[in-house]
């Protein structure tokens, strides 16, 4: 079994790989030339390949949920990947649709949208769709947290003495500001 860093570096970066194949001396990814690619948009060349990431991360789930069956796990786990933070981003983006189409399905508003390159947090109406958007989102495959007795704040204007009564402290759940104005979802008082 291959459970080497190094193994892990190799697998990556040698070829042949099932996603490339050489055909009359020219390179194809999915049996697309890669020559032509190249041809029309120039190099360097970076291909982001969205199916192969998205299966190889429910791969790593499923094995994890079989290894705690098998030995009759009880617990929970919280799964992470070790990478440089920019390398998921393209995978939260491929998601965007699918969240925003259920909460448009749900007719839930969106007031506030931050994202990172592996969470996305929203700041949404508290309608009463919510928990079945919520479910939704679960049985779509997203871990949501649901943080109660909130209240977003949009401060234009602010002064060093509004920001640090406004902005700051553990009750800050998210905080966006630009040079004028700030939008804090905080804890209710």
């Amino acid at each position: 079994m291959k459970n080497k860093y190094i193994d892990l570096i190799e697998q990556t970066f040698e070829f042949p790989q099932d996603e490339f194949s050489v055909t009359d001396n020219e390179l194809n990814f999915h049996e697309v030339p890669l020559m032509d690619v190249i041809k029309q948009y120039g190099t360097p060349l970076k291909i982001t390949y969205l199916p192969k990431i998205t299966s190889q991360i429910q791969r790593a789930k499923r094995l994890f949920n079989v290894a705690m069956a098998k030995v009759d796990y009880k617990g929970s786990y919280n799964y992470c990947y070790c990478t440089k933070s920019s390398h998921f981003s393209f995978v939260l983006e491929e998601k965007f649709a699918t969240i925003f189409s259920l909460l448009e399905r749900f007719r839930i508003k969106t007031n506030l949208i931050h994202n990172s390159a592996v969470n996305l947090s929203l700041c949404v109406d508290n309608s009463w769709h919510i928990d079945e958007s919520i479910e939704a989102l679960r049985e779509a495959g997203f871990d949501v947290m649901k943080a109660e007795n909130m209240e977003l704040l949009t401060v234009r204007g602010y002064t060093d003495e509004l920001w640090r009564r406004y902005a700051r402290g553990p009750q800050v759940f998210v905080r966006q500001a630009t040079q004028s104005t700030v939008r804090v979802v905080r804890k209710r008082e």
